[in-house]
């Protein structure tokens, strides 16, 4: 099963949420910052449907799946 972990950082003059190298929008504070990630995690577990997902490949293949909505990751928030 997949981990996503929000990482609380120093960013851009204020506070922000990091998961791998992506970072969320700016807080003023650390507690900010760290309550915008607990929500985004928290939204990351939730289940969803079941959904047809079509995508091309770089050797221009066209493949269709089904996205399982229930096969959520688990989260985590540090800092």
């Amino acid at each position: 099963m997949t981990t996503v972990t929000y990482r609380i950082v120093e960013h851009d003059g204020g506070w922000a949420y990091q998961s791998d190298s992506v970072y969320s929008e700016t807080f003023s504070s650390h507690d900010a910052a760290k309550a915008a990630a607990v929500r985004a995690a928290r939204e990351q577990k939730v289940p969803d449907k079941n959904a047809a997902i079509e995508y091309q490949t770089a050797d221009g293949r066209w493949i269709t799946e089904t996205a399982d909505g229930h096969d959520r990751p688990v989260t985590d928030v540090e800092g």
